[in-house]
């Protein structure tokens, strides 16, 4: 893992904020630059946590739309505890989108910050996990708070669910897929 962190810059790219139908634009925008098999979609977070499930719950419906790399789902979340050893087969010749939950303003919630460079895991909540990803996938699910534990806790399902499945609809549309 220590070599895919290291080969992004220590600055980080610009995010853009985007609603779901504008996402589609930023997953065409890849399927012009790169092929599928080349991609890999690291799905981060875990299914013991509402507003952390988003990244297993898609990477369970982009698995269901069949593209044939996927790192994190509901069986096999990619979280804390197993990020590096879940990564650490990755070839440095694929191309990484990473897909996170994260918390914001009020007037973000449901909404992406896309990137063409990697994002923080766990930043939200604190955590020390490296950057990962060619490109990047934020989903607002909540606002940020004192306590980003417990928001994460209590973010409305519905709200996370709606966000994984924007989020790999617009990815297999983009790339042609269908479940």
């Amino acid at each position: 893992m220590s070599e895919q962190a290291g080969k992004f810059p220590s600055t980080a790219a610009p995010k853009v904020k985007m609603s779901s139908q504008e996402l589609g634009n930023f997953f065409r925008d890849i399927a012009t630059r790169h092929i599928l098999n080349n991609l890999v979609f690291v799905c981060i977070g875990t299914d013991r946590s509402t507003g952390d499930a988003l990244g297993p719950l898609t990477g369970s419906k982009l698995l269901e739309y069949g593209f044939p790399h996927v790192i994190g789902s509901l069986p096999e979340p990619c979280d804390a505890f197993n990020f590096e050893s879940r990564l650490s087969g990755i070839s440095e010749q694929q191309t990484l989108i990473a897909i996170d939950a994260c918390l914001g303003q009020p007037s973000s919630v449901g909404y992406y910050f896309t990137s063409e460079g990697p994002l923080t895991p766990a930043q939200s909540v604190g955590g020390k996990l490296p950057p990962i990803g060619d490109y990047s996938v934020a989903a607002v699910v909540n606002t940020m708070g004192p306590k980003a534990y417990w928001t994460l806790q209590v973010t409305s399902l519905h709200q996370v669910m709606r966000m994984a499945d924007q989020i790999a609809r617009q990815a297999a549309s983009a790339f042609g897929l269908s479940p």
